[in-house]
């Protein structure tokens, strides 16, 4: 799973990391369908889709003698199954992101992620203290625009993953290293 390269020694080793909700093919198939219609109207460049995901916490670049940490902080996760509707496109001019999200958030899902960064603050773990908007990043570099209607997806949310980003030449590429199960 981690590999040393260049000074790194077992004990300075990191992993880029983040927890995340994993699509289904179906879901995913969805997304990528959704990402094609955004990018006729917006443009940019269009989010691969094995890599379509809603981040749930982000812990960026994090020593690999934390993992263990990590996984108990996710086995303390006490959140139920649910449906995440994805029913809003939007545009963030800021980061030139163009995504689609949820328009109200489902208590389960709030609860998810109040459980997870609980347990991450706990743990010693950097938190995002904004409130949590989930959403599925399906452009980048976008030029935006008034928001076309889109076809909502529907993703059952059964089970949550952290996830490994290894930065290439062709852009990030994520490894799923965990699964944790709702309920």
């Amino acid at each position: 799973m981690t590999e040393t390269a260049g000074n790194e020694t077992p004990e300075t080793a990191t992993l880029r990391l983040f927890f995340a909700l994993w699509p289904d093919d179906a879901t995913r198939d969805a997304l990528n369908r959704t990402g094609k219609w955004l990018h006729q109207h917006w443009g940019g460049r269009r989010m691969r889709a094995d890599t379509l995901h809603i981040t749930l916490a982000f812990l960026g670049v994090t020593p690999v003698g934390r993992l263990d940490a990590l996984v108990a902080c996710a086995d303390s996760v006490e959140a139920e199954p649910f449906e995440l509707l994805l029913d809003e496109a939007g545009y963030w001019r800021h980061n030139r992101i163009g995504w689609l999200g949820a328009s109200e958030a489902p208590p389960q899902h709030v609860e998810l992620v109040r459980s997870l960064n609980g347990a991450l603050q706990r743990a010693g773990f950097p938190v995002d203290a904004r409130p949590h908007v989930p959403h599925a990043t399906l452009l980048r570099n976008s030029r935006g625009g008034e928001a076309p209607a889109c076809e909502p997806v529907r993703w059952p949310i059964g089970d949550f993953v952290l996830v490994q980003s290894n930065l290439e030449t062709d852009g990030a590429h994520y490894e799923v290293i965990g699964r944790w199960p709702l309920g």
